[in-house]
């Protein structure tokens, strides 16, 4: 269906009404409006459910709504009235069907029967539910268990994951991949290595008590907006947000609060960044470095002045290694080779570091503009070195910041879903259920990908997600997906993964979180870990869409009897029928993190991990935290010589998007309504190019040889740096070449991808 495109500036917050008008225009769309609405009441509060969206902390004394625009989108997206059952499939094809948009696919409903792919009809069929497990079963028991993956997508209780990491491992294979490989796993190598957690180090209560916060890479109006509550709070006492991203982004400049009805009937409006510094594609690096130079010729001034430090030299004395390398790096590096990488003037960095100079205690939050570049893992380090300058690590009211993605992402990886075994406890999994764990490292998300490009993966299990449009190169691995002898997809609605299949392919339909989990023991409860490392119970509110669904639970234990031989110690039955026994096996295996799991679970607020570092206790090799720097600023340093022509490419997510999910057409934010196919580019570049705003071209990597392109991006003015662009996720995806990662963690590099554009026709 023909859509029509609007694009006009928009001028309102983020918030207010704009944020209201979407969330209703959205639940009533879904066709479950009252359950819907009665669900939202609940969200995120004790004794209701955790949010199917992002992961960002659930307060401990929550607000009357404590959802937002994407969170409730997400909800009414879960609670839709809109079901597939097989005559779907009877109307369609699945070649017809790979011509549908991601949302035209997602809009049809909920699943709501197990299916089996018919290779002479090009349909999927329906199967009953234990004739499904007996034939993947024997799928898996035929190829070698280092030629399958299982891959999860973020967003299944800890529950589920565990035994998803444990299913996996007793059939003999590592291979765990999982979304943070495409996004905070440059997080997980570089904080391990910098300050020995691979977490943040901010709990919610600290936002309460810092008094400077820088900002990274990280949209918050979009991806993550419960934040802006902490952070007006914030302003509202002064406290100064110094912003470092490319876009101007709505929610980092205005806000105004739904939640205020003054607010609300006044139009009044905070102000989110004191200072926004749009740093270009790429100069992340750069920028760090001068922000660090700055600050280390402010407290060398002091020193020979006599006037107080400013940096923490107890804490760098006591605390730290290697601080006089890294400050003597700084002070080497020319401040025209920092402008001219950051894109910004040395006066902007230096206005910066005096601000953050006069805090006491200051956080510091990111997102994926810092984390996928190829230098992704020293971006993260570099922005942990200017926290260890003034000593804010392990102090009230400071700290580093990661903000994770999906609702679980980093729960399911302290549960052992990982591809790395010195993540895994593997030595207690086997004294636990009496098997031996296979000992070497399995495949992240690129190796995967690699290994089915060389047809070395002959199987893929997924736990929920849209892989194949998360991936890069879409296009050569939709052609090395088809080629896989297995696919399976424990999932709630279709997508481009499911209609792009391998030779048998399942669809395996489960319960959404918000839908009442009934087993022999009676309705279950589930965990879920937010990105400040707190793990909150979830309890489900409304029947199921469909009494012939299954919990993600019960599908993998039912995965797993069917493949594994019978083991005594692993009660898969036992388990399904009480959640709760898989807690006490979570706690018995993380007796340090989990203890008292089935009694903390409905703490308000949640209960933390324990995070070292937060007590400045360093479980690196040093005993201390180490200050790391590259030698270089480049952040594609691997790249042919630059093109003239040639602009880097950030991918971006719309309004109406979380992930690979798209509610819709609408980017309010950015004034686009109607569709994702435009490309937001600096008005000089569009006529230094010789192009016209509202023209439509063709974006093609400029990094290698291979053609990797895609058409018909409309042109779209916008507030960017010269010599960047922007587009939207996953359209870009076939633009990424898969070797294009980070080094350390292999997180595909999206935000500097070297692109030409030439005009449609």
């Amino acid at each position: 269906m023909a859509r029509e495109t609007h694009i006009e500036a928009y001028d309102g917050p983020a918030g207010g009404w704009g944020s209201a008008k979407s969330v209703g225009r959205y639940v009533l769309g879904e066709g479950a409006p009252l359950r819907t609405t009665a669900a939202l009441a609940k969200q995120n509060k004790v004794g209701g459910f955790a949010c199917v969206s992002c992961a960002w902390s659930k307060p401990r004394d929550p607000n009357t709504f404590e959802f937002c625009e994407n969170g409730a989108k997400a909800t009414a997206w879960e609670l839709t009235s809109k079901a597939i059952d097989a005559s779907f499939f009877a109307r369609h094809t699945l070649r017809e069907l790979e011509h549908w948009s991601d949302f035209a696919l997602e809009d049809q409903g909920r699943l709501t029967e197990p299916l089996k792919y018919d290779a002479a009809s090009d349909r999927y069929l329906p199967i009953a539910w234990e004739q499904a497990f007996a034939e993947i079963g024997a799928e898996l028991n035929a190829i070698d268990p280092k030629a399958a993956v299982f891959y999860a997508s973020g967003r299944a209780s800890l529950e589920t994951s565990y035994l998803y990491q444990l299913f996996a491992r007793i059939y003999g294979t590592n291979n765990l991949p999982d979304s943070s490989n495409m996004c905070h796993e440059s997080t997980s190598v570089a904080l391990p290595e910098s300050i020995g957690v691979p977490v943040g180090t901010v709990f919610l209560e600290d936002f309460e008590t810092t008094d400077f916060i820088f900002f990274f890479g990280q949209n918050v109006g979009s991806n993550a907006p419960r934040m802006l509550h902490p952070l007006q709070e914030a302003r509202k006492r002064g406290v100064p947000i110094i912003t470092f991203n490319p876009l101007r982004e709505r929610g980092l400049e205005r806000f105004t609060n739904p939640q205020a009805p003054t607010e609300m009937l006044t139009g009044a409006e905070t102000t989110i960044s004191t200072q926004y510094c749009q740093v270009k594609a790429g100069g992340d690096l750069a920028a760090l470095f001068g922000l660090a130079k700055a600050l280390i010729a402010l407290d060398d001034a002091a020193a020979e002045s006599g006037g107080p430090a400013v940096l923490d030299h107890g804490f760098i004395a006591e605390h730290t290694h290697g601080f006089e390398a890294f400050a003597g790096a700084c002070r080497a590096r020319g401040w025209d080779a920092i402008e001219r990488g950051a894109g910004l003037s040395r006066a902007a960095l230096e206005q910066a570091a005096e601000t953050y100079a006069r805090s006491t205690a200051a956080i510091a939050v990111y997102g994926m503009g810092l984390t996928q570049h190829r230098t992704g893992v020293e971006n993260v380090q570099m922005l942990a070195n200017l926290l260890l300058l003034k000593g804010n690590i392990g102090r009230p009211g400071a700290g580093i910041c990661p903000v994770r993605g999906h609702s679980n992402v980093q729960g399911q990886r302290t549960v052992g879903i990982t591809e790395k075994t010195k993540l895994a406890p593997l030595d207690r999994l086997k004294e636990l259920y009496d098997f031996e764990p296979p000992r070497e490292d399995g495949m992240a998300t690129v190796d995967a990908c690699e290994g089915m490009v060389a047809g070395t993966v002959e199987a893929f299990v997924a736990l929920g997600g849209n892989f194949l449009r998360a991936i890069p190169e879409t296009g050569a691995m939709e052609t090395a997906w088809r080629k896989l002898r297995l696919s399976v997809q424990i999932a709630t609605k279709l997508n481009r993964s499911h209609v792009v299949h391998g030779r048998a392919a399942y669809l395996l339909p489960c319960l959404g979180r918000i839908e009442i989990d009934r087993q022999a023991s009676g309705p279950q409860a589930v965990s879920v870990e937010d990105s400040s490392s707190h793990f909150h119970g979830s309890r489900a509110l409304v029947d199921p869409v469909a009494a012939t669904l299954k919990s993600e639970l019960a599908i993998v234990a039912g995965l797993a009897r069917a493949t594994l031989l019978p083991n005594p110690k692993v009660d898969w039955e036992g388990w399904t029928a009480d959640y709760a026994k898989v807690r006490d096996a979570i706690e018995a295996t993380y007796p340090k993190v989990f203890p008292g799991f089935n009694a903390r679970l409905d703490t308000p607020g949640g209960f933390p991990k324990p995070i070292a570092a937060r007590e400045r206790e360093w479980t690196t090799p040093t005993g201390k935290a180490n200050f790391i720097f590259p030698e270089s600023l480049d952040e594609n340093p691997d790249m042919p010589a630059p093109n003239p022509d040639a602009l880097r490419l950030i991918t971006l997510r719309s309004n109406d998007q979380f992930n690979t999910t798209i509610y819709g057409f609408d980017d309010r934010f950015r004034g686009v309504d109607g569709t994702r196919m435009v490309v937001f580019m600096n008005a000089a570049d569009i006529a230094r190019l010789g192009f016209a705003d509202a023209g439509t071209v063709t974006m093609t990597t400029a990094a290698d040889d291979a053609l990797r392109e895609v058409a018909g991006f409309r042109i779209v003015a916008y507030d960017i740096p010269e010599g960047c662009c922007a587009a939207y996720y996953p359209e870009c995806n076939p633009l990424i070449p898969l070797w294009h990662h980070a080094k350390g963690s292999k997180v595909p590099a999206a935000k500097a991808i070297p692109v030409t554009l030439r005009a449609a026709g």
